[in-house]
């Protein structure tokens, strides 16, 4: 069904120096931008249409309706010249655990402000891959191999992140599981094995993104779609749905005008050329618009944003956090499905988003008396920059080791004590949950943090992940669940209290 998969969320941007009036480099429509596998790029024409026939979804010719959507051409930018960074220096500059000084970003740099807080510098790779018949994912002239590949590659690059390929879900050889001892920490276990995201749902979920970004390329001939969140941050499970951003520049989109009139002609795409196999096209004009839609060849929900970038930057982030510990993932699948078991999980209706309460976890476990993740942000400043540029965001991490900790805690511990801190420790009133700072803030007095009763702090741009959390009897409402989770955890020690295991892991 995807033959020679090897384009798994590449940050598809080449060197500004290079790009003069251009955007992006403009790259053949039938090469999607394959940026993450150490192969060379063997991927044949697809189309929509081939993919539903041969699932046996249409009988005809679906290249029967006309494209009713224009061709929308997008003003260039102009970019400062500045000088471009050897690839020796870039690559050095992602190992080690601090920065250092000789190689940090030239102060003259300019910065591109994306949505919010977020922002990306002009200094380019000489090294970065452009549209030629073989390309790397290690922007350097020299051929480095995947140490998950191959046993014989550079040590300096061995870490603790895989990289993005085919055959990502199960764990590659180095990434182990954790040894459960007693029964709640074999019951999370046998959970997470059971419903965590497998290599063929990744792939239905990619299938559908290649399609889909050659369709809008014909509309937005300089775009760059990329799967983003769950699906390739390490904490997705079989029935996630996709999250998909349509980058269409390199500077900011008033996501009030500009996202919603783009992401209206993404809709009209869907539902008049595409309707054939995309479904239930809806625009949702939140503060951030999507364009909600159901892939029939797929069978997947997606999310569709514009120029949402932070989440490209934080599926990295998330990423190193889930593989540099092998207790993350587990623990963070187990609160993922009581959440939304206990309906709590649900940012439609007052309560928790997924990311918050991914954040969360991370959170409690950077928290602890001996903390099992370190802020990455701070010991890896280099790696987790939010002025990186994005062709660069995805290789950063691999070279961060596992983190070695001496808390010896099992998961089932670990899992009563998150209920525990968050029932009896954590200060709702003052305190705010920050992952980049590895610890709880004092609650900012900002506007968009007033009047909040949960404040989780996004990584990269400082907003409030949990905002959607804005009436009291929502709040008082999760707070009675997590103390409930805790007392019936610490009084007997089984997942099925707080959990019916059967039906979560039929459901997966």
């Amino acid at each position: 069904m995807f033959p020679n998969s090897s384009n798994l969320g590449r940050p598809p941007f080449p060197p500004k120096y290079q790009q003069q009036s251009t955007f992006f480099t403009k790259l053949p429509l039938n090469i999607p931008p394959s940026l993450l596998s150490h192969q060379p790029i063997i991927v044949p024409p697809i189309h929509f249409r081939t993919a539903v026939l041969s699932r046996g979804l249409l009988s005809g010719n679906i290249e029967a309706t006309p494209a009713v959507t224009p061709v929308v051409t997008l003003q260039p930018v102009t970019y400062r010249s500045v000088s471009p960074v050897s690839t020796s220096d870039a690559l050095t500059s992602f190992q080690g655990r601090k920065r250092q000084s000789q190689q940090s970003i030239p102060d003259d740099a300019k910065r591109q402000r994306i949505h919010s807080h977020d922002s990306d510098t002009t200094v380019v790779n000489q090294a970065v891959p452009l549209p030629e018949e073989r390309r790397r994912s290690f922007p350097s002239p020299i051929s480095i191999q995947s140490p998950v590949l191959h046993a014989h590659g550079s040590p300096a690059l061995i870490g603790c992140v895989p990289p993005l390929q085919d055959n990502l879900f199960p764990d590659p050889a180095g990434t182990r599981l954790p040894v459960a001892k007693d029964e709640l920490s074999q019951q999370i276990l046998e959970l997470f094995q059971v419903c965590r995201q497998q290599a063929s749902d990744l792939d239905r979920k990619e299938l559908c993104r290649t399609e889909l970004q050659r369709e809008i390329q014909l509309i937005f001939p300089q775009s760059r779609l990329f799967l983003v969140g769950s699906s390739l941050n390490g904490f997705g499970t079989r029935t996630s749905d996709g999250d998909l951003c349509l980058v269409v520049k390199e500077e900011p989109v008033n996501q009030k005008t500009e996202a919603r009139r783009i992401l209206s002609l993404v809709q009209k795409l869907f539902s008049t050329k595409l309707s054939s196999y995309i479904e239930r096209p809806q625009l949702i004009r939140a503060k951030v618009p999507i364009v909600k839609f159901r892939d029939k060849v797929s069978n997947v929900d997606f999310d569709l944003n514009v120029n949402n970038v932070i989440g490209i930057r934080n599926t990295f982030l998330l990423r190193t956090y889930a593989f540099i510990e092998n207790r993350v993932r587990p623990l963070v699948l187990v609160v993922k499905k009581w959440a939304s078991f206990r309906e709590i999980n649900d940012a439609s209706r007052g309560t928790l988003n997924s990311y918050s309460l991914v954040l969360m976890v991370l959170h409690y476990l950077q928290t602890l008396p001996e903390p099992i993740l370190p802020s990455l942000q701070k010991n890896y400043p280099e790696c987790f920059d939010p002025a990186m540029q994005l062709h660069l965001v995805h290789q950063a991490p691999r070279t961060i080791p596992p983190y070695i900790s001496k808390n010896g805690s099992s998961l089932g511990d670990l899992l009563i004590g998150f209920f525990k801190y968050y029932a009896t420790e954590f200060d709702w009133s003052h305190q705010m949950i920050s992952v980049r700072e590895a610890k709880a803030i004092a609650r900012p007095d900002g506007i968009e943090w007033r009047n909040k009763f949960i404040c989780v702090e996004e990584p990269f741009d400082g907003t409030n992940t949990a905002r959607a959390v804005h009436e009291k009897q929502k709040f008082d409402m999760i707070r009675v669940e997590f103390a409930q989770a805790w007392r019936l955890l610490r009084d007997k020690k089984d997942l099925n209290c707080i959990l019916p295991l059967k039906a979560a892991k039929q459901k997966r």
